[in-house]
């Protein structure tokens, strides 16, 4: 069903990169998002997703946010 279903992230690959370009530290972003830094740590290297709710509808935001602000990344950077 529609409603049920995950909402979207962008690949690990570009979290990282992404997150720099803008000068933010993990710390920032996890505190933006509601998590601990170890959460943004491990969600950059892909060792793990953020669950469906809250959390990561605002991480997918961010991250939605920061590739339009630096779509240089986005291009630059190879995503398998």
């Amino acid at each position: 069903m529609l409603l049920h279903a995950q909402t979207p992230l962008l690949p690990p690959v570009l979290r990282g990169p992404l997150r720099r370009a803008a000068g933010l530290s993990q710390r920032q972003v996890a505190q933006a998002v509601g998590v601990r830094p170890l959460q943004i740590i491990r969600w950059e290297a892909g060792e793990a997703e953020p669950r469906a709710g809250v959390r990561r509808v605002a991480y997918s935001r961010l991250l939605q946010a920061l590739a339009q602000q630096h779509p240089d990344i986005v291009a630059s950077t190879a995503v398998p």
